[in-house]
């Protein structure tokens, strides 16, 4: 029975990823072709909002990762805010991909503002606590990457969904063609498909909450200020450079999400065919979930997460060279490997945090899970503005046009298809030569803060008896 119930609290504690990944999946995926293709914002619009909203988010994630450190309710301090989180977030997210005053110019552009803030404000309500309660599960390193393979592997999910799902329906109830014929992405498409995902996130966000609990006392008994947040993230030199380098692989991953749509619109001329590129993808992501254990069992955790990067730089490369050449089906094999590396990537990301966790408890003599954690939502809003400037500015030079689709010029086209496949591949090469070059916790050094982190555990649980 023991043994059920353990499996049970696990898979509901990953469940909920899939919701919070459903919801990502729109915004990242689709946000874009839809503020540009359908309700025709101008690009220069969208490179000044992006850049505002990080702003915002600098102060917004950690303050909402001290308002979760200092919690205390009789569900815990995380599972209250999962739930609270997701309810909002469901609610912007089909305002944000919805028009209902049909509005334009400045009106459009200030409604369009205020969703797009909004959405990042409640994403942070649910995403921040949930993945902050890993370390509360377990102070066991295997028990942190398992669960973590396990989150990954129901976010992998939700990303499937939404990558291979979202085109079909998009064509299923879709009312435009172009003028070849081919079905469009139109306002009701995406209207439709954001109320399906933002209902299907209220629904796993409560599955989550109400088959996990926390088990291991991770409370440092100590109150924290917004002034003391940023003294923690500013001494804590390992979180500064795993910001830097996972911001960089995560936008390469963003860039190549969110111009997919772009791609087989304009470059292919048929956006139903994003659906098994998707899936290829998909099942390499799968599969990634189970790569990082194993090259951790074989390798150190160090040389599994290079495997893992030079595996995402592989595949995109190989991408390149076929997207270039023309050959859309050998590009989506190449992306299967780029699967491999990105899942098993994100995988370990996410047991970086919990050692850095540890890492600023014995450097500073204090610990931080929902600060921290904070920082990985703040580091993938960082990692989209990244690649919306790329985007947007690669958009603007190549004097994209929304409303042509696949008649664009053959300069938007090479664009396109270059930040598809090439941009990528450089940013993971990037991200791997300053992780390889900066970042520390691992081997014997890591080994001697887990013991210290046990040993303190210990005794504020003797302490508390």
């Amino acid at each position: 029975m023991k043994s059920i119930k353990y499996i049970i609290s696990k898979l509901g504690y990953g469940v909920g990823a899939i919701g919070l990944d459903l919801s990502y999946g729109m915004f990242y995926t689709f946000l874009a072709q839809y503020l540009t293709d359908v309700l025709g914002l101008k690009p220069a619009f969208l490179l000044i909002l992006t850049p505002l909203a990080r702003i915002w988010d600098g102060i917004n994630d950690p303050m909402m990762g001290t308002i979760v450190d200092n919690t205390k309710t009789k569900m815990g301090k995380f599972r209250p805010w999962i739930l609270t989180g997701a309810l909002l977030n469901s609610v912007v997210l089909v305002l944000l991909f919805s028009n209902p005053f049909h509005l334009s110019g400045v009106a459009l552009c200030v409604y369009i503002a205020i969703f797009y803030v909004g959405w990042g404000m409640t994403n942070t309500l649910a995403d921040i606590p949930f993945w902050s309660m890993v370390p509360s599960f377990t102070s066991d390193p295997e028990e942190r990457t398992l669960l973590s393979t396990v989150a990954r592997a129901f976010s992998g999910i939700g990303q499937g969904i939404v990558s291979m799902g979202a085109p079909i329906l998009m064509a299923a109830v879709s009312k435009s063609t172009d003028s070849n014929g081919k079905i469009i992405r139109d306002e009701n498409s995406f209207f439709i498909t954001a109320i399906v995902c933002a209902v299907a996130l209220i629904f796993f966000a409560s599955v989550c909450v109400g088959s996990t609990k926390e088990k291991v006392n991770t409370s440092s008994g100590e109150k924290f200020s917004f002034k003391r947040t940023l003294q923690i993230v500013k001494s804590n030199d390992q979180l500064l450079v795993f910001m830097l380098f996972a911001m960089i692989s995560n936008a390469g991953w963003y860039l190549s999400s969110g111009v997919a749509s772009y791609f087989f619109d304009v470059v292919v001329g048929d956006s139903t065919q994003q659906s098994l590129f998707s899936t290829f993808n998909a099942v390499g992501s799968v599969v990634g979930l189970l790569v990082f254990p194993f090259l951790q069992k074989m390798f150190s955790k160090r040389k599994a997460y290079q495997i893992s990067l030079a595996l995402a730089a592989v595949g995109f490369g190989g991408m390149t060279v076929m997207a270039f050449a023309g050959h859309v089906l050998l590009m989506d094999v190449f992306y299967f490997v780029a699967g491999l590396g990105v899942a098993s990537m994100f995988t370990a990301q996410t047991v970086f945090l919990a050692d850095i966790v540890d890492y600023g408890e014995v450097k500073m003599g204090f610990r931080s899970e929902s600060i921290i954690f904070s920082m990985k939502g703040f580091l993938q809003k960082m990692a989209y503005t990244f690649q919306t400037i790329i985007l947007f500015v690669s958009l603007g030079v190549s004097k994209y046009d929304g409303t042509l689709h696949s008649a664009n010029s053959q300069t938007a086209k090479s664009a396109i298809t270059a930040m598809l496949t090439l941009m990528p591949a450089i940013l993971f090469v990037v991200s791997l030569i300053i992780y390889t070059a900066k970042f520390k916790l691992h081997g014997e050094f890591m080994e001697s803060i887990t013991a210290e982190v046990t040993e303190n555990r210990k005794k504020r649980e003797a302490a508390a008896e």
